[in-house]
């Protein structure tokens, strides 16, 4: 039997793998590829599972994957450029939240059978929403600021660490923010739900080693095609 903890470490590596795909396409890619993280960490965050026996949800991957291919865009197009995906990927989320708001408004046919399956897909509650996407915002920020502090004080060396010193601040700033915005007085008890999604999210950033490995020559390959 496949158990969700051989899954969650096969969607990691899927993630990853789509990070490093898309950024040989260019940066372009890399931000469409932001934008539909985002938006599916949006979906599926609504799914609870169980991970080492914790709670956990659906999107903690994808928020990885979103974290480890801006910090891919930073260090091979720049902060500006990195920044933009964050906005653009914000931009698209909201644009997805609004247009299923016009879709849950159509009346359904007498026939129809998929409205009261939409309306628990799409129905998202205003608190968690606000939460993520104020979280969204300020920690990606903050990662671009943390990733171009220590690649400067690093003279551009140490790639690993640089990714593991800025992923695994922002994402504690993350799991804080989004505990506090829009789980605070719904949860029993706030600092479980706090360490056992960082957690979750430290094991996913470690499991990334290899791709950021795999991530240089591509990186590589880019800054010699711009100099050509």
């Amino acid at each position: 039997m496949i158990t969700n903890e051989l899954i969650f470490v096969a969607h990691l590596a899927a993630v990853s793998s789509m990070v490093l795909g898309f950024a040989i396409l260019g940066k372009e890619a890399l931000i469409a590829l932001i934008s539909i993280f985002f938006l599916l960490a949006n979906i599926f965050v609504i799914k609870q599972i169980e991970l080492f026996n914790f709670n956990a949800t659906g999107a903690d991957v994808f928020i990885i994957g979103i974290a480890f291919a801006i910090n891919l865009l930073q260090e091979g197009w720049g902060i500006q450029i990195s920044r933009k995906a964050i906005w653009i990927s914000f931009s698209t989320s909201l644009l997805y939240l609004c247009m299923s708001k016009f879709h849950l408004w159509y009346d359904p046919a007498s026939f129809d059978s998929t409205h009261a399956h939409f309306a628990i897909l799409l129905h998202h509650s205003t608190r968690i929403i606000a939460a993520s996407f104020t979280s969204y915002l300020i920690v990606q920020l903050f990662d671009t600021s943390v990733y171009a502090y220590i690649k400067k004080q690093t003279e551009g060396k140490y790639l690993i660490l640089r990714n593991y010193a800025s992923m695994l601040s922002s994402q504690l700033l993350d799991t804080f923010l989004f505990s506090f915005l829009g789980l605070y007085g719904i949860v029993d008890n706030i600092w479980h739900i706090i360490f056992v999604s960082y957690f979750i999210k430290m094991l996913a950033i470690f499991l990334t080693t290899p791709f950021i490995y795999l991530a240089r020559p591509i990186l590589k390959w880019h800054a010699e095609k711009t100099q050509s």
